[in-house]
C-alpha cells in the first residue's frame, strides 16, 4: 500500500451553502483511509460569503488551504492554480456543489495504489434534462471525430492525478485551456470508474447554454486546426463547382444566347457564398483570438488573498505568476 499526501483542489464559485457540508463528507471519507490529506479551495471571485465560509474553515482547520482570486477568472484558470500551488503525492480535482460524490475517493486512491496516473470518474446523465442530455451526447460524438483527442461523454474534471500526470499539465502553460483535452492529451495509464449522476441539491448551475456553447467551441478550437483545413476544402470545392458552372453557362450562351436573366440563381450564389465566406472568417477569427491572448504574456490569474506559504506547492512553475502573487498577499 502507498502512503502520503492527498491534495484535493476545489474550484469554487458562489458556493457559500456548500463548502461546509463538503468538508464534512470529505473529512468522513478519508478517517478510515491511511492518507495524510490536504484541501485547498480556490474562490473564483465569488460575489456570497464563498470567501468567508473558506476562510473560517481554515481557521478553524490546518488542513484547509484557499486562494481568492480578484476577480472570476474561470473554473479552468481555478483548476491551473490548484496544480500550481498542491504538493500532494496524487491530486484529486473535484467540484464544491456536491454533484460529485466524496464516496469516490477510495476506489480514486485503489486505482493510485494499483498505478494508475489518472482514475477518471465518468457519469451517467440520469436525472439531465434529454434535450441537453440529447445536445451534449451529439456534441461529444461530434468533438471525437474532430479533435485528435480522446474525450468521453461525461467524464469531466472530477479525477485523482498522480504527482507524475500534475507534473505533466504544468508543463502545458498556454492560456486557452480546455482540461478534459489536456487530460486527455499527456495520456498514461488510466482506469475509468463509473457512477451515477448526482443532481445539485443547493444554488444553481452555474453553466448557463451560453457557458456551455463557449466551453464547446473553445474544445473544438483548442486542440486542432481542422476546422480551418475544413474552411479550405469547403472554398476549394465551392471555387470548383463554380468554374464548372460559369463554362456550362459559357457555352449555353455562345449556343442560345441570354434567355431571361437569372436572379433566383443569383441572389442565391450570393447569399450562399456570403454565407460560406463569414462562416470561414469565424472559424480563421477563432483562431487568430487565441493567438492574440497567447502573445499579450499575461498572468493567468491574480490571487487577492491566500494562506498558501510563498514557495509552497509548484508556484515557482510559472515565475511571473509567482511575483504577482507576492504583490497581492497582503
Amino acid at each position: 500500500m502507498k502512503s502520503g499526501l492527498i491534495s484535493i483542489i476545489i474550484p469554487s464559485y458562489n458556493e457559500a451553502n456548500n463548502i461546509e457540508l463538503l468538508y464534512k463528507s470529505l473529512n468522513k471519507e478519508f478517517s478510515g483511509i491511511d492518507y495524510d490529506y490536504e484541501i485547498l479551495f480556490v474562490n473564483d471571485g465569488s460575489t456570497d460569503d464563498t470567501l468567508l465560509v473558506i476562510k473560517r474553515l481554515a481557521n478553524a482547520v490546518p488542513n484547509v488551504k484557499y486562494i481568492s482570486f480578484t476577480r472570476n477568472f474561470g473554473k479552468e484558470m481555478a483548476i491551473w492554480a490548484g496544480f500550481q500551488h498542491v504538493k500532494g503525492d496524487a491530486v484529486i480535482v473535484m467540484d464544491a456543489d456536491l454533484q460529485h460524490p466524496c464516496c469516490l475517493i477510495k476506489p480514486f486512491i485503489k486505482g493510485y495504489e494499483e498505478g494508475y496516473h489518472q482514475v477518471i470518474a465518468q457519469r451517467n446523465r440520469k436525472g439531465d434534462n434529454r434535450i441537453r442530455s440529447f445536445l451534449s451526447s451529439l456534441y461529444y460524438c461530434a468533438i471525437n471525430r474532430i479533435v485528435e483527442v480522446d474525450i468521453r461523454d461525461g467524464a469531466g474534471d472530477f479525477r485523482l492525478l498522480s504527482r507524475k500526470a500534475v507534473d505533466a499539465l504544468l508543463m502545458l502553460n498556454e492560456g486557452n485551456r480546455f482540461s478534459k483535452g489536456l487530460f486527455s492529451w499527456i495520456g498514461m495509464d488510466q482506469k475509468i470508474i463509473y457512477y451515477d449522476n448526482v443532481v445539485r441539491k443547493n444554488g444553481n448551475s452555474k453553466w448557463s447554454f451560453s457557458n456551455l456553447l463557449n466551453y464547446g467551441i473553445d474544445g473544438i478550437v483548442s486542440f486542432n486546426n481542422r476546422p480551418l483545413r475544413m474552411c479550405f476544402y469547403t472554398g476549394a470545392f465551392i471555387l470548383l463547382a463554380s468554374l464548372i458552372y460559369i463554362f456550362v453557362n459559357l457555352i449555353i450562351i455562345m449556343n442560345k444566347g441570354i434567355v431571361e436573366p437569372g436572379y433566383f440563381t443569383t441572389i442565391s450564389a450570393v447569399l450562399f457564398l456570403g454565407g460560406i465566406q463569414l462562416v470561414s472568417l469565424g472559424v480563421i477569427g477563432e483562431y487568430i483570438g487565441r493567438i492574440y491572448y497567447e502573445t499579450k504574456k499575461r498572468p493567468h490569474y491574480l490571487i487577492h488573498e491566500t494562506n498558501v506559504e510563498s514557495g509552497e506547492g509548484n508556484a515557482n512553475t510559472e515565475p511571473g505568476i509567482h511575483k504577482i502573487h507576492r504583490s497581492w498577499d497582503h
